[in-house]
């Protein structure tokens, strides 16, 4: 047990204001789905939607969303708009998910 006069090291609350904005927005299976495609590369929307079995117009809000808050970047080639990963976070968290242990199902 700690002593309530021992000072012990805390992050400050605004580093988890912040982690807790990226994992609320980041909390959806297809904008994981999303990241684990763009740790890849870049990928034009059309290549993501059908990589995640969704509709295009699905894929552009969860990538405008994820662009919005700084995750993602874009750039226009001919009539295609490419994505790729513009926070160094993003494939962090994803590896933070694949490691064996990180989720196990419990037994039933």
């Amino acid at each position: 047990m700690i002593d309530s006069t021992e000072k012990i090291e805390m992050l400050p609350m605004e580093a988890l204001n912040d982690a807790a904005a990226c994992l609320k927005v980041m909390a959806h299976p297809v904008r994981l789905r999303i990241v684990d495609i763009l740790m890849q590369g870049s990928f034009p929307v059309h290549a993501i939607a059908e990589m995640c079995n969704i509709q295009h117009h699905q894929a552009c809000e969860h990538l405008r969303l994820m662009q919005s808050c700084g995750f993602l970047t874009s750039e226009r080639k001919a009539q295609s708009v490419y994505y790729k990963i513009a926070s160094p976070q993003l494939p962090s968290l994803l590896n933070c998910i694949r490691e064996p242990c990180a989720f196990t199902k419990p037994e039933e």
